[in-house]
């Protein structure tokens, strides 16, 4: 599937792309072995990169490229918590395996172990010269412990006071000074969840604070074609004021974070991890993609009727939608799905609108979990099943219908049953082509009726490009409402075209 696209710019970055989630030390362990001695990013063969193009990616996220905190992996090795974690993920694991986690940054800078400036700057041009942009992270609600700033502009942070620490010291990190004094740094933390005992919570109201984020995001722009930003809901003016309150004492500024933050680079690529029904806010902001979790969750759990509604919502929107069955947080979609469920999950994921994103392994069919500050993932033996699946799925989703073509959800009737609800089925339409999709995710068969906008006089042959079975049909009958039945976890891709 060599591509034939330009290199990317901001304009040229086509409707409803593809993207993949590498995490770059892991990788670089994986290559290493097969190489049979150390790489760093700039010694990664071009095969690689042309194995990405030639699946049709337009963007490859590097995860975890930045410098990992000494600090934070020493306290990771000495964490007697983490090691049943540890043991599941990867069998003999040893403690030098054990490396920090990627969203603790102590600087923006490329980690020795993934090489320098100049091995990312040349791993950008190499994706460039194939049509593909490169995205890193960008960790806006907090550092890392041992970051310069913490040293420097403590003031950029929230603190408590010794009251608050002895209260609940899980909360803050104790610091003492030269002079002997002590601070209390509030670690990062979503409020739903125990805080992030590696980081330090940054303070948005803090006018240097934001200012020094800002600059940092300038000068990544100048290596990257996209950031992946970390929690993005965090330092959203309300959210960060009711997380923090009674701990920041300056007044919400006039504007959003990330107003500023994207004004400084808008020629990039920006896509948020958020939750918490966010998404419309943080596209309205100007994010160009969010992460969709819900129909993640409809997926897993199998709620068709859910998925159907909330594909339904206003295009523009869907569009932006960021849709994954895994990620570096997520278990795997494998493990997840199994061989009955994987056909309508990755069928679903891979032509819904939006930004079809996969990660490293997926199209392998890996199954194991792995925690983010592990260096090295278990080798398993891929799926052949899986990777015939998604070989085929990001050939055909390639297509030109998937981008620049209408996309409309369909309605489905019953069939002699109420199980037409757990169908979703929705159409591509150009002027050269016609694609029709049905998924049914859940774990019983379905059936239902779908009218499709066909000449009733005419001839169709609908092509099942999933499964290689044609069908003839005549114009009237699926004007009057397609049958299609599915058994569980089973999904049609049609290709429809007149006969004769």
């Amino acid at each position: 599937m060599p591509s034939t696209r330009p290199p990317l710019s901001p304009l040229s970055l086509r409707p409803h792309p593809h993207l993949i989630e590498i995490p770059a030390w892991t990788w670089l362990e994986e290559l290493s072995r097969r190489q049979g001695k150390r790489l760093t990013l700039g010694q990664v063969p071009d095969s690689e990169w042309d194995r990405l193009r030639d699946w049709g990616f337009d963007l490859v996220w590097l995860m975890g490229v930045w410098r990992r905190s000494p600090q934070a992996r020493m306290d990771f090795r000495r964490d007697p918590r983490r090691f049943a974690e540890y043991d599941r993920a990867l069998a003999g694991w040893k403690l030098g395996d054990v490396v920090g986690s990627p969203y603790a940054v102590q600087d923006y800078r490329p980690d020795p172990r993934i090489g320098t400036w100049r091995e990312v700057d040349g791993a950008w041009r190499k994706l460039r010269e194939r049509g593909m942009g490169l995205m890193l992270d960008f960790v806006p609600n907090h550092t890392a412990l041992d970051h310069a700033w913490a040293r420097s502009h403590p003031e950029y942070y929230v603190e408590g006071g010794e009251s608050d620490f002895r209260s609940e010291p899980d909360r803050f990190c104790l610091r003492e000074e030269k002079n002997g004094a002590l601070r209390f740094l509030a670690h990062g933390r979503d409020p739903n969840l125990p805080p992030w005992s590696d980081s330090a919570q940054l303070n948005h109201f803090q006018p240097g604070a934001r200012q020094a984020l800002v600059e940092t995001i300038a000068a990544l722009a100048r290596h990257v074609d996209g950031l992946r930003c970390d929690m993005a809901m965090l330092p959203l003016n309300g959210i960060f004021a009711q997380t923090w309150q009674g701990f920041v004492f300056e007044p919400a500024p006039a504007t959003e974070f990330w107003r500023e933050a994207i004004a400084a680079a808008p020629q990039l690529v920006w896509l948020a991890e958020v939750y918490w029904d966010r998404e419309a806010e943080l596209q309205q902001l100007g994010f160009h993609f969010t992460y969709d979790k819900r129909f993640y969750d409809f997926l897993r759990d199998g709620w068709a009727p859910s998925l159907r509604r909330h594909l339904g919502g206003d295009f523009a929107s869907q569009a932006r939608m960021a849709r994954f069955l895994e990620n570096h947080d997520e278990l795997r979609a494998a493990a997840v799905f199994g061989p009955e469920r994987s056909q309508a999950a990755a069928t679903l994921a891979a032509t819904a609108p939006g930004l079809r994103f996969y990660f490293h392994g997926q199209i392998d069919g890996r199954k194991i979990h792995q925690p983010v500050e592990l260096a090295r993932a278990a080798d398993e033996p891929a799926d052949p099943s899986l990777q015939a699946l998604y070989s085929r799925l990001l050939r055909l989703s390639h297509e030109d219908v998937f981008h620049s073509g209408r996309w409309k959800l369909l309605e489905t009737a019953g069939a002699g049953d109420s199980t037409s609800d757990n169908l979703v089925v929705y159409q591509w339409r150009s002027d050269a082509a016609w694609k029709l999709v049905a998924a049914n995710p859940t774990g019983a068969a379905a059936q239902g009726r779908v009218a499709l906008d066909a000449d009733a006089s005419g001839a169709y042959i609908l092509s099942d490009q999933l499964n290689d079975t044609d069908y003839s049909r005549s114009g009237q009958e699926i004007a009057a409402g397609l049958y299609i039945r599915l058994e569980a976890g089973r999904a049609h891709l049609f290709d429809i075209r007149r006969a004769g």
